[in-house]
């Protein structure tokens, strides 16, 4: 037995039979459900690399298995909304738990405490990491697999970014130092952002190192370095020791506490460039929160060069979704949230200019979807970012220490495409629906 579990822990090979197979039938969220049904009688080790290749085939991003009264639910996370794909019987459940749990290097005999694991899935020749997580519920334990597909790794020019952010972009992620600032909530890309960044600017001239609580992919070249707490390895500790390995580029990813927001701010002053991640509402809120950390105002003018506040949201299924004339109410919402948008814009942008007119058609979705989209009428999700530069006007203003909604005001004086804003121009631009952008952000 001990000797099966270590040839077994920390790693599984997805078998080419089952890869084969999967390819073969499984095009969308019945399918995989399907699929599941018919392995369910098979043994606990072929009916997991079902449910793992199947979801990380479909694209999701995590998969839930949850006790419930009279049956257990296993779930998808797919373009960051959960669907139910399988459910069945409490035998097959503690199977795959143990399973999981060994794989994992999660203790079995302990069901009354939160444990937290990972293992990798070698399929053909791609490494995908796992992240588990288990939590004691009223039926069972809830288990989470997050799955950290280094598939997901794009390029900035994969972002699919509008022509005015993408040259904001490029031009300051080459400067030589200063702060860069992705804010957001938890799922809303900043790491998928950041890593385009790193490979964008990533040469031999130069040295990146990254410090991160986890690391979720691995990028060839960058000297990539987690946190362990246990272990005296923090954030603050880490950066420290990195500020001494000669680097140009440090990404750290994220500012959580006073000292952390207090050396990466002087590392930014000290000839380093300095990517990270902060918890606000927007990125107009990324200057007090820094302030409420206990930075100097001073020292957050000279250090920010640039704030990025990002969301994802859901792009239209091709193959179902139709353009239609817009609501009275909708046009009218459309028109008064894109009214202030600069004409340099509208330049690059006929759609936008068009829509002001009043002369636009907007995507709507199937009401039942379609085989291709999971029958939830949108497919695949892109950014929607709002942006603002610390330039010399908006170092003066930070001095002053001013509220949020200031700060807001100022940046789009300055030029700031809100969020809202930028989910409208999708929106006109046909790529989603106007349900989806007011479901990802509030209106200004």
């Amino acid at each position: 037995m001990e000797e099966n579990a270590k040839k077994i822990l920390g790693s599984v090979a997805i078998p080419p039979e089952i890869i084969e197979e999967i390819k073969k039938s499984v095009a969308n969220i019945a399918d995989f459900g399907k699929k599941i049904e018919d392995h369910i009688s098979q043994n606990t080790t072929n009916l997991l690399d079902v449910v793992l290749f199947g979801a990380i085939s479909l694209g999701a991003s995590d998969i839930h298995i949850e006790p419930q009264e009279n049956q257990i639910r296993l779930r998808i996370r797919l373009d960051g909304v959960l669907q139910d794909a399988v459910f069945f019987n409490q035998n097959i459940y503690h199977n795959l738990l143990s399973r999981i749990k060994l794989l994992s290097k999660i203790k079995l005999n302990i069901t009354n405490t939160p444990q937290d694991g990972r293992f990798t899935i070698s399929i053909e020749d791609l490494l995908i990491e796992i992240r588990t997580s288990s939590l004691p519920a009223e039926y069972g334990e809830s288990i989470v697999m997050r799955i950290l597909n280094p598939k997901n790794l794009v390029g900035l020019e994969s972002l699919e970014l509008r022509e005015d952010l993408y040259k904001i972009f490029q031009k300051e992620i080459k400067k030589p130092n200063g702060m860069i600032i992705i804010t957001g909530p938890t799922g809303s890309g900043k790491t998928t952002t950041l890593y385009a960044f790193l490979m964008k600017i990533q040469n031999p001239e130069i040295k990146i190192i990254t410090i991160e609580d986890p690391i979720e992919y691995h990028i060839k070249g960058v000297s990539q370095t987690q946190v362990a707490p246990e272990k005296g390895y923090d954030f603050p500790e880490g950066l420290r020791s990195i500020v001494r390995q000669d680097p140009d580029v440090i990404l750290v990813g994220e500012i959580r506490d006073a000292e952390t927001a207090s050396i990466t701010l002087q590392a930014s002053l000290t000839g380093h460039l300095v990517l990270s991640t902060i918890h606000t509402n927007d990125a107009a809120g990324t200057i007090p929160r820094l302030v409420d950390l206990g930075m100097e105002t001073s020292s957050i003018a000279s250090s920010l060069k640039m704030v990025i506040g990002q969301r994802l949201v859901r792009k239209v299924c091709s193959k179902c979704s139709t353009l239609a004339s817009p609501l009275k109410e909708e046009l009218l919402e459309i028109e008064k949230g894109l009214q202030n948008l600069p004409k340099e814009l509208l330049k690059t942008l006929p759609a936008v200019a068009e829509a002001m007119a009043g002369k636009v058609k907007i995507p709507k979705i199937s009401a039942k979807g379609c085989k291709d989209c999971n029958f939830t009428g949108y497919k695949d999700r892109r950014g929607l970012f709002e942006v603002f530069l610390v330039e010399e006007d908006m170092e003066r203003f930070i001095l002053t220490n001013p509220p949020v909604s200031e700060i807001k005001k100022r940046a789009i004086e300055n030029g700031m495409i809100t969020i809202y804003q930028s989910g409208l121009i999708e929106v006109v631009l046909g790529r989603t629906t106007l349900e989806e952008v007011k479901k990802v952000v509030e209106e200004d």
